[in-house]
């Protein structure tokens, strides 16, 4: 006889619960979060400081973020909600750059599983890639031989990073490799962690055809980090309601292409 499924502590549950909140309205107080859980202050500011530990949910003075700051990029479980109409066009228009046979990287970005997610209809292909969710969404796809790239696992990227990826990325030769990153202004592209840059680095060094895929939230921004200049894309892909001019000036530098959002 089977046994029953284990249920989840209440304290689970309640940190799940402030973990929606959060990435559903972007910010919440920490009074705000002991209203919704019915639990004290105390108990809501352990669980928050456990939440930020895992790297979930930024704590600050009073409350917790789940927005992304020129010093940190949100979570993925926060990203695979935001701009997905977006994301999805992007991946609509990236996807005509892949024919069968070839083979693909793909980097930890949720724009990167929205393109991920239409490549079952484009095999064979083989798929290399550092994000859980990506191989989660081809693991049983018949056509695509996946690779999955290790290191030390983010929770907050939900994605392998660290040296050891590093040096796995730049053992391959890849034809294709589609990037993201968190910030871009006509000639630079940023990023807040060091260690996501660097693997993000190592993917086009790999890549004979690079490119970039940014919705308008990223656009005209920048972060901590230096990631690449716009004229190391072989191709920008863009969504979203852009500043007519900064489009103009990144088309001096690379080939830029407007992404029709449904």
């Amino acid at each position: 006889m089977a046994s029953a499924p284990k249920k989840q502590s209440p304290r689970l549950l309640r940190q799940q619960k402030i973990i929606d909140h959060v990435v559903a309205q972007g910010f919440a107080s920490a009074a705000e979060l002991s209203a919704l859980t019915g639990v004290s202050l105390m108990t809501v500011h352990r669980d928050l400081d456990d939440l930020a530990t895992r790297g979930l949910l930024r704590k600050y003075h009073g409350g917790v973020s789940a927005q992304p700051s020129t010093v940190f990029e949100s979570s993925s479980d926060f990203r695979l909600h935001t701009h997905t109409a977006e994301k999805d066009a992007l991946a609509r228009d990236a996807v005509r750059f892949i024919h069968p046979g070839m083979s693909v990287m793909l980097d930890d970005s949720t724009t990167a599983l929205a393109l991920a997610r239409l490549l079952p209809d484009v095999g064979p292909l083989t798929v290399v890639t550092n994000y859980r969710q990506v191989v989660d969404a081809l693991r049983e796809v018949p056509d695509i031989r996946l690779i999955g790239l290790g290191g030390e696992y983010s929770r907050t990227h939900d994605s392998y990073l660290g040296l050891p990826c590093q040096e796995m990325v730049r053992s391959f030769s890849v034809d294709i490799a589609f990037l993201s990153t968190s910030a871009m202004n006509a000639r630079l592209t940023f990023h807040q962690e060091q260690e996501i840059v660097l693997v993000k680095r190592a993917m086009m060094d790999t890549a004979a055809t690079r490119v970039l895929m940014m919705d308008a939230s990223k656009v005209g921004r920048a972060a901590l980090h230096q990631f690449a200049p716009v004229d190391s894309f072989h191709h920008v892909l863009l969504a979203g309601e852009l500043d007519a001019e900064l489009v103009e000036a990144m088309r001096e530098h690379t080939d830029v292409r407007l992404a029709a959002v449904e």
